[in-house]
C-alpha cells in the first residue's frame, strides 16, 4: 500500500473504529481499576503482529510498529472512564452502573487501535510507538509511571489529541506553547473553638473564619498575580457544623488552583499560605493546609505544532483550523512533552444532529464519532510531516 492510500484505508476501517469505541463505551473502567480494557487493547495489537508490553507503569499497554531507520514517533491514547451514571438513551449506553466514558477516552482508544492497523499495512520510515495510557482522569495519573517504566525509551517525538465537543465537528484546535493548565488541588482545615450559638463570645467560629478565608483568597488572583498571567483559584467545597444552634469548631475546605507557569504557581501557594495564616492568627484559630501539586501545564513545542497545523489543514481545510486560547483544564500528557518534543491538539466533535451537545464529564456526554477519523488522519499526517522533515535535513 502507498502512503497516499492510507487515507482511504482509514475510511474503509471507520466502521471498525466505531464498533470498538462503542464496545469500550459499554464497558467502562475507572482510573486505576482498568483490567479488561488493557487486555482487549493488548490482544488487538498482538493480532496485528506488534511487539506488545502489558502492565506498563501499572495498567498501561505499549505496542511498537517497526519501520525504517527514521525517528521513532509515539502516539498516546488514554482509556479510563469516570464515576458518572450514563443517562444517554442509546444502544451503546454504559452497562456498568455508576461508570461511563464521559470524556471521550473510548474514542481515543478506538482511534489509535485502528490507526495502528492501517499503519501496519505499509512500510514506515521509522518506528511507531502506541502508548495506551490508564488513569488520566485521576492524579497522580498514568503518564508518569508509564514514562518511568520505559514507555518513551527510544521515542523521538510524541503526538496526542483530545476529542472535544466544545469545538464543532469539522474543526481542529491547535496552539503553540501553553495549551492546558497545571491542575493542583488543596485541602484546608480550620480549627476554632465550638460552643453554644447563643454565646458566641466564648467561641472561635470556624465558619466565620472559613468564610473570611474564602473571600480573601479571591484577592490572591485579583491583587497578587499579574492580570496578564492566566490563573484560577476556586474553593469548591466548604463543610462545617452539625446543628443550627451550635457554633462549629471546625471547617473543611477544598479547591483547585490552575496556572501555566511554575513562577505563578509558587506565588499563589505563598500568598495562599500568608492569607490563611493571617486570618487564622487574627481570629485565634488554627489551620492545616495540604497543597497537592497535580499535572503540570501542557506546553506544545513549536515545530511539532506546525506539523499538526499543516496536517489538520489537509484534513479539515484551512478554515477548520482554530488557534485555541489556553484551557484551564489539566492533562497528564504534559509529562510526555517534558521528555520529548511533541504536540497535543483538540479534534472538534460537537454536533447537535447526533446529540453531541453536552460538555465533557456530563452524564449525557456523547461525540460525533466521525471526529475519530479526523484524529487518525491528522496523527498520521503529522507523523509523515516529521519523517519528511528529517529526510530533508539528511
Amino acid at each position: 500500500m502507498l502512503v497516499t492510500d492510507l487515507d482511504s484505508r482509514l475510511t474503509e476501517l471507520y466502521e471498525e473504529m466505531v464498533s470498538l469505541r462503542r464496545h469500550f463505551h459499554q464497558h467502562p473502567e475507572l482510573s486505576f481499576e482498568e483490567r479488561e480494557t488493557p487486555r482487549t487493547i493488548a490482544a488487538y495489537l498482538r493480532e496485528l503482529g506488534l511487539d506488545v508490553r502489558e502492565h506498563v507503569g501499572g495498567n498501561g499497554v505499549v505496542g511498537r510498529i517497526h519501520g525504517g531507520d527514521g525517528p521513532t514517533i509515539a502516539f498516546r491514547a488514554d482509556f479510563d472512564a469516570l464515576p458518572i451514571q450514563d443517562l444517554k438513551d442509546v444502544p451503546y449506553r454504559s452497562k456498568v452502573n455508576g461508570s461511563m466514558h464521559a470524556c471521550g477516552h473510548d474514542a481515543h482508544t478506538a482511534t489509535l487501535l485502528v490507526l495502528a492497523k492501517a499503519l501496519t499495512e505499509i512500510d514506515l520510515p521509522g518506528d511507531v510507538v502506541l502508548i495506551h495510557q490508564f488513569a488520566e482522569e485521576l492524579a497522580p495519573g498514568g503518564a508518569k509511571p508509564m514514562i518511568e517504566d520505559g514507555c518513551l525509551d527510544g521515542v523521538d517525538y510524541i503526538y496526542g489529541s483530545h476529542i472535544w465537543t466544545p469545538l464543532p465537528f469539522g474543526t481542529v484546535g491547535v496552539k503553540t506553547g501553553p495549551i492546558m493548565a497545571a491542575a493542583d488541588r488543596f485541602e484546608l482545615t480550620v480549627k476554632g473553638k465550638g460552643g453554644h450559638g447563643a454565646i458566641p463570645q466564648h467561641t472561635v467560629d470556624a465558619v466565620m473564619v472559613g468564610t473570611n478565608i474564602v473571600s480573601q483568597l479571591q484577592q490572591v488572583i485579583s491583587r497578587r498575580i499579574d492580570p496578564l498571567e492566566p490563573a484560577v483559584l476556586t474553593v469548591g467545597t466548604f463543610v462545617a457544623g452539625q446543628a443550627f444552634n451550635v457554633i462549629a469548631d471546625e471547617a473543611k475546605l477544598s479547591g483547585t488552583v490552575r496556572t501555566f507557569t511554575p513562577e505563578t504557581q509558587t506565588r499563589i501557594i505563598t500568598e495562599m499560605e500568608r492569607t490563611i495564616a493571617h486570618i487564622c492568627s487574627a481570629s485565634e484559630a488554627h489551620y492545616e493546609l495540604d497543597y497537592i501539586r497535580g499535572y503540570p501545564a501542557v506546553i506544545n513545542h513549536a515545530t511539532e505544532t506546525d506539523h499538526v497545523r499543516r496536517s489538520a489543514a489537509r484534513v479539515v481545510g484551512t478554515d477548520g483550523v482554530i488557534e485555541m486560547a489556553p484551557l484551564m483544564v489539566g492533562e497528564d500528557f504534559a509529562y510526555y512533552m517534558q521528555h520529548v518534543p511533541g504536540s497535543f491538539f483538540f479534534t472538534g466533535a460537537g454536533n447537535p444532529e447526533v446529540g453531541a451537545v453536552f460538555p465533557h464529564h456530563h452524564p449525557r456526554f456523547d461525540v460525533d464519532e466521525r471526529a475519530m477519523l479526523h484524529t487518525a488522519r491528522i496523527l498520521m499526517q503529522a507523523a509523515f510531516e516529521t519523517w519528511n522533515m528529517h529526510k530533508k535535513e539528511d
